[in-house]
Order: structure tokens, then C-alpha cells, then sequence
């Protein structure tokens, strides 16, 4: 029994590494502007908004990860490879965000974003219901599970519809990201704390 928790504990203290490293990756493409005045950080609103926005994305990520993995147990190598996949995908999120920053929220970097953003979510959808096929516990009532699906559904498809979107309108696309986001602010479906 104790094994068995070392490894989902391993599980959870490997992701914990990787979003750290993520976000500081993110971070290091911050770079301060030459003049002392602050009329020299106008020019850098891509960097800003885009670095808020996927900043918020990881912490959502990790928030909703770390209150899923509550119910895992023993994680299978399925769980385990699930994890690595999803991890992998918000691995490429300081690229993303490097490239529309960089192109001031152009229309095929926002589509790019967006995809991955779909990407991320459809391996986080596959992780949240590996992990709730497997939770046999009373804290996840079967309208605790419908709720938690539902939720997934909608954000995906807004994730979706923000890349052909992107290619029309950019800046609504980015909206859409940001919309659905907040529909995951809150890991707990239920509404009890």
C-alpha cells in the first residue's frame, strides 16, 4: 500500500517540476525594456496580455491537476503516459505564447495558440476522465462526474471555435480563450468548498 501512494505522490511531485519549469521558461522571454520611462512598456502589451492569459492557463491547469489527483490511487501506466502527453502539450506554451506576442495576436499564431489550447484540453480531458473512471469514492457523486464532463465539453468547444475564429478575427479568438478559461477557475463542480 505505501508503494502504491510513492508512486502517484512521484506522479504528482514530477508534474508539480514540470509547471515550474514551464512557467519560468515563460517568464525568461520577459524582457525589460532599454528606456527608464514607463511610455517604454506601451510597446510591450503583446507580451504582457499573452503572458497573463497563459500564466493564468497554467495555474487553472495545475489547480484543476492538483484537485484531481485526490481521487487517482494507484495511477496505471495508462494514467501515467496520459500525464506525460499532457504535460508535454503545456510544454509547448511559452512557444505559443513567444509567437503572438512577437506577432502583436496575429491571426495564424492566435489559430496556432488556439489549437494547442484544444490540444491541452483534449489530453486534460482524457486524464480527468481516466481519473474519474477509476474514483470510487463519495466525495464524486454521478452528477459530480456529468458536471465535470459537461464543463469539459463546453471549454473545448470554445478552445475549437477560437482557431477558425483566429483566422477572422484575432482578438475575438483571444477572447474565446479567455472566456473559457474561466469556466475552469473553479476545479470543484459541485460548488461545496
Amino acid at each position: 500500500m505505501r508503494k502504491e501512494g510513492m508512486t502517484a505522490d512521484r506522479m504528482i511531485a514530477f508534474s508539480d517540476a514540470v509547471f515550474a519549469v514551464i512557467v519560468t521558461i515563460m517568464v525568461l522571454e520577459l524582457k525589460a525594456p532599454d528606456l527608464p520611462d514607463l511610455s517604454a512598456l506601451v510597446p510591450l502589451w503583446p507580451w504582457a496580455i499573452s503572458y497573463a492569459v497563459s500564466y493564468l492557463f497554467i495555474v487553472i491547469i495545475w489547480i484543476n491537476h492538483h484537485h484531481l489527483m485526490r481521487f487517482v490511487g494507484p495511477p496505471t501506466l495508462g494514467l501515467i503516459w496520459i500525464n506525460f502527453v499532457h504535460l508535454f502539450l503545456v510544454s509547448l506554451l511559452p512557444f505559443a505564447t513567444a509567437w503572438i506576442a512577437r506577432t502583436k495576436l496575429a491571426s495564424t499564431p492566435v489559430a496556432f495558440y488556439a489549437g494547442l489550447f484544444v490540444c491541452i484540453d483534449v489530453a486534460y480531458n482524457l486524464f480527468e476522465r481516466e481519473v474519474l473512471a477509476r474514483a470510487n469514492t463519495p466525495q464524486m457523486s454521478s452528477s459530480m462526474r456529468r458536471m465535470a464532463r459537461r464543463r469539459s465539453v463546453a471549454v473545448l468547444a470554445s478552445f475549437a471555435t477560437a482557431v477558425p475564429v483566429a483566422l477572422i478575427a484575432p482578438g475575438l479568438s483571444f477572447g474565446l480563450i479567455c472566456g473559457a478559461l474561466i469556466l475552469h477557475l473553479r476545479p470543484d463542480v459541485s460548488g461545496s468548498r
